[in-house]
């Protein structure tokens, strides 16, 4: 109840109260005699005058009660408004001011993300700017050092062809023997690879022949009637695609939103970075990405560089641990080894290959991640490959795992260590996994030979040394003549010092007259006999003047008495 109302009422009660008082003095006083009739009256005038001034008294009062609750009411009404209108000032300028702090930080973000992207923009360019400053360095010190090699060689034709005439003219003088007729050679070039084939070996490719993917056609040389060489023959070419389901890889779990450029940058990276790389040049030739199901596809320049390339399987890249494997139209080649020959520091591969030393751990609690069991497995030594086996359903762990180290005498280390160790509720169960699982499907690959008499008999006899000896390249009638004997020397000089520091070579010549030993064979002499050895498995089965190539090794004190 409001202080009008309880005033309104108490007004109310003094006015009924009067009432009653004046109805008990009336009745008490009766009716008045005739001599108080004048008193009476003068009794009720002034009763009328004091109700008269009260009614006023109490209408002024209402009226001033009336004017304070119409005050009050619009000093509430505005200060409501009042306050209702800071209310909305201070949200309005509350709104603005997040408005004005979204807006700035949005700014802020996009001006972050312009300055990164400039400078990756920039990274690449300098780069880019980088690489092909090098690659024109190394263009020029090649066109510069085959100049000065054709220079040489130029100036030693026409010294020799200078001498070759001055003896001529000498003899004629001295003798009347008839004069021998020059032969030309047939060929004085290394067998090159077919068109489409530049990027494999030329063993490679006899394997590819031998497995029947490559038709066994060949460009045939020709001679016409005057005995000089003519053009090869055109024959049927089988292009390069031949070889492409060999020099590809499947990439999975790749990182969302990656570019094909920077997946062939980053593989190539790596293949420079661990020496796998055959060639200056990027050895990815080319990359397919599919977004959708977040696999990728590399192709690279070489079977060789491709198989190299399996060992990057489990490599982090932008936080990812990718997946590499071979594609399923991949079709083994027969003498091609499938797996990598080289481990590179750092990288657990996915896949755990049947050998002696792959390791099988059992009773592993399912809610262990692979991170947890590879920190455990560690303990012992840097791992080579590790593969923890999960439900495909719900990628849930099956309590066991493969593994194999990098160093093969940490395995019984690990057996020792782990085998029977108590984790959680389980214990462990480590041993030698069985080479062979059920359902492994081995494939028995033959290996190329090559048909050539008396190859598998010279073939990798005996013990390497420095000195290899090279059959079946060149006859005796053509080193007869100076300037073919001259050719014949630098294109062996300038394919043996591809695989090392060649000391020296020796080909035996043919004197009129004199049996001349070792006659047709060439020797190599290099300055170790690891050189000699790579140098014997890249020429063994070559071409040189449409002959294939035998190689053996040969006594170092031997080649030094010219023992041939």
């Amino acid at each position: 109840m409001s202080d009008f109302e309880e005033f309104e009422k108490q007004l109310s009660e003094n006015r009924q109260e009067r009432e009653r008082e004046r109805h008990k003095k009336r009745s008490r006083s009766g009716s008045p005699a005739r001599g108080d009739k004048h008193r009476s009256w003068s009794k009720d005038r002034g009763s009328r005058s004091r109700e008269k001034r009260s009614r006023s008294r109490e209408k002024r009062s209402r009226s001033r009660e009336k004017r304070s609750r119409e005050k009050r009411s619009r000093s509430r009404e505005k200060r409501s408004r009042e306050m209702r209108s800071r209310s909305l000032e201070k949200r309005s300028r509350s709104r603005e001011k997040r408005s004005r702090e979204k807006r700035s930080r949005s700014r802020e973000k996009r001006s972050r993300e312009m300055r990164s992207r400039s400078l990756e923009k920039r990274s690449r360019s300098r780069e880019k700017r980088s690489r092909e400053q090098r690659s024109r360095s190394r263009e020029k010190r090649s066109r510069e050092k085959r100049s000065r090699s054709r220079e040489k060689r130029s100036r030693s034709r026409d010294r020799k062809s200078r001498d070759r005439r001055s003896s001529s003219r000498d003899h004629k003088k001295h003798s009347h023997s008839p004069r021998r007729t020059r032969k030309k050679r047939t060929c004085k070039y290394w067998d090159v690879s077919p068109p489409g084939f530049e990027h494999i070996t030329p063993m490679q490719y006899k394997a590819l022949q031998a497995a029947g993917q490559i038709p066994t056609i060949a460009p045939l040389a020709t001679s016409t009637p005057t005995g000089v060489a003519a053009a090869p023959t055109q024959v049927p070419a089988v292009g390069s695609q031949m070889t492409r389901q060999a020099r590809r890889l499947y990439v999975g779990n790749i990182p969302f939103g990656v570019t094909e450029e920077s997946m062939a940058e980053f593989f190539s990276a790596q293949m420079r970075l661990a020496g796998l790389s055959q060639a200056p040049s990027n050895p990815v030739l080319a990359v397919q990405i599919n977004q959708d199901k977040n696999f990728a596809f590399l192709e690279f320049r070489s079977v060789d560089e491709t198989t190299q390339a399996m060992a990057f399987d489990g490599i982090i890249f932008q936080g990812q641990s990718l997946k590499i494997r071979r594609p399923h139209d991949y079709r083994p080649l027969p003498g091609i080894s499938e797996q990598p020959a080289f481990h590179v520091p750092g990288v657990v591969s996915t896949v755990v290959p049947d050998s002696p030393h792959k390791l099988f751990i059992g009773g592993l609690p399912n809610y262990l991640n692979d991170d947890q069991v590879k920190e455990l497995l560690t303990s012992f030594g840097p791992l080579k490959a590790f593969n923890l086996v999960k439900d495909s359903a719900t990628s849930l762990s099956k309590g066991y795992a493969f593994c194999e180290y990098v160093d093969v005498s940490a395995t019984d280390q690990a057996v020792a260590g782990l085998n029977g160790m108590q984790l959680g509720d389980k214990k462990l169960i480590v041993q030698r996994a069985s080479v062979g699982a059920k359902n492994a499907n081995p494939i028995i690959e033959t290996p190329v030979t090559l048909q050539v008499p008396g190859l598998q008999r010279l073939q990798h006899s005996g013990i390497p040394t420095e000195v290899l000896c090279l059959l079946n390249m060149v006859m005796s009638e053509e080193l007869v003549d100076d300037e073919d004997y001259e050719e014949i020397l630098e294109d062996i000089r300038e394919e043996c010092c591809k695989y090392g520091s060649v000391r020296s070579i020796e080909i035996p010549r043919p004197v009129d007259g004199v049996e001349v030993p070792g006659c047709g064979k060439i020797f190599v002499e290099y300055v170790s006999a690891a050189d000699c050895h790579k140098a014997m498995q890249a020429l063994t089965g070559r071409k040189f003047a449409n002959r294939v190539v035998v190689t053996k090794y040969y006594d170092p004190d031997m080649y030094r008495r010219h023992d041939f």
